[in-house]
């Protein structure tokens, strides 16, 4: 009796001993992960993608998009603003968007679409994308980054909100050049109110004021990057640098839809050698120039990217492990 009874006090202990590693345990990995997005997002340096262009793509709307910088591809999510869906995919964002601007859903679509016209229209010419490649979750296979994405007008999310085409919303992200994000946010506020106020874009739609624009011109954020190292090779320029902020006033602009250039890399009409090409920067005609790839799937590659090497290729849907034999020597 007295051993069954000491054997259950002990086997009471070792119970209580491990839930208080399992708590400890958790309380490490919470503050590990804690310091990771600190470190994602206070840490590193603010890189710097100079004259970006515009890749047309269904996906894209107003405040999300497909970028081209030097042979490179991304899709950039613009920082503290929300601009409506513009299909029903994702219903319940949609129904919180109408409510926020006191519409209705089918009007906040409009919102959307009106967006996504003034988006392409600033987007027209070459743009600069400021970015800590920090994740932005989304549909694509490609990983979507948050980043600040300036026109030659300045802050492409400012004027958004100024021409009532999207909210002040997510995370109080630290801009560029800053050191608090109060001060942004507190902008993007007073752009938010003069909008309400003249009734344009999202707030004027019940008026037939969707596409005016705003009444005066104002001063957008405009972030300087001051280089500290050159561009890497083949690429944009990319570099890690110092931003300053500064400001530009600029005229009252009115929506003309535009059709933005796709990438404009050129390829060569000559065969494609093993070890040649590379995964995150061929173009669609040269990756058909290997064998076993044609023209869809050289899409869903250039859709996958980017990648962390070639051995990825294996993700890349209708590339099994026979065709991966195949392609896998022609790149480097």
């Amino acid at each position: 009796m007295c051993r069954r009874f000491f054997a259950r006090e002990f086997r009471i202990a070792a119970l209580t001993q491990l839930r208080y590693k399992i708590v400890l345990l958790a309380i490490a990995v919470a503050l590990t992960a804690a310091g990771d997005l600190g470190a994602r997002d206070g840490s590193k340096d603010w890189t710097v993608l100079q004259n970006c262009r515009l890749i047309v793509n269904p996906a894209n709307d107003g405040d999300s998009f497909h970028v081209s910088a030097g042979a490179n591809e991304y899709i950039f999510r613009v920082c503290l603003v929300d601009t409506p869906e513009t299909e029903g995919t994702e219903p319940g964002r949609l129904i919180e968007q109408a409510k926020y601007f006191e519409i209705t859903v089918p009007q906040a679509i409009e919102v959307g679409e009106a967006a996504k016209a003034f988006t392409r229209e600033k987007l027209a010419e070459p743009f600069t994308v400021f970015t800590r490649m920090s994740d932005a979750m989304g549909r694509s296979k490609t990983e979507r980054f948050y980043a600040f994405v300036q026109t030659k007008e300045g802050d492409l999310g400012e004027q958004l909100v100024r021409n009532g085409l999207a909210r002040v919303h997510g995370a109080k992200l630290i801009p560029p050049g800053f050191s608090s994000s109060q001060p942004e946010h507190k902008k993007l506020q007073q752009f938010e109110d003069e909008a309400k106020q003249e009734k344009i874009g999202g707030w004027g739609i019940n008026a037939g004021r969707l596409n005016v624009r705003a009444e005066k011109p104002n001063t957008f954020t405009v972030f300087t990057p001051q280089r500290t190292s050159p561009p890497r090779t083949g690429s944009a320029s990319s570099v890690s640098s110092s931003v300053t902020p500064s400001t530009t006033s600029v005229p009252t602009a009115t929506i003309a839809t535009s059709t933005a250039d796709e990438t404009n890399a050129q390829s060569s009409d000559e065969e494609i050698a093993p070890g040649k090409i590379n995964i995150n920067t061929a173009t669609e005609k040269e990756l058909q120039t290997i064998p076993g790839i044609g023209p869809v799937r050289a899409r869903r590659i250039i859709e996958a990217r980017p990648f962390r090497s070639a051995d990825d290729l294996r993700r890349v849907n209708g590339i099994g492990d026979k065709k991966y034999e195949v392609i896998r020597p022609y790149f480097q």
